[in-house]
């Protein structure tokens, strides 16, 4: 499942959008804006804006991960707008019959996801 959300992503609700049957382990890995370090200029937040076909994209990744790997359901979430650090940016979810291939799949997605083409990131500064 594809999912490109303005509202902020609720934990609470998110494993139960995967399928868990057949599956013996279960991650969700949830990405979130850090603060800027000190010795950096300051930023408020950032703001994340489309800029192509999210879903196109998201999908190709989730199709990707379950060629790859032996994975029962996987759960891409992307959101747009302006984040505070602390929020959630995105999420990827995987189930598979065992770990090592929902640790690997994970992995590679976030790796993917940060680098998507069809997203615009602009860090906002202290007014």
């Amino acid at each position: 499942m594809i999912q490109v959300v303005e509202d902020p992503i609720q934990p609470a609700t998110i494993y139960d959008l995967l399928a868990t049957n057949g599956a013996g382990s279960v991650l969700l890995h949830y990405a979130v804006v850090k603060e800027t370090p000190h010795n950096q200029a300051a930023t408020t937040g950032v703001n994340y804006q489309r800029k192509g076909d999210m879903e196109a994209e998201m999908q190709t990744i989730a199709e990707h991960l379950q060629e790859k790997w032996k994975l029962e359901d996987v759960l891409l979430i992307r959101r747009l707008g302006c984040l505070k650090a602390g929020e959630i940016i995105s999420l990827i979810a995987a189930s598979s019959p065992n770990s090592a291939d929902v640790f690997a799949a994970c992995q590679h997605g976030i790796s993917h996801l940060k680098k998507m083409t069809t997203f615009c990131k602009t860090e906002l500064g202290v007014s």
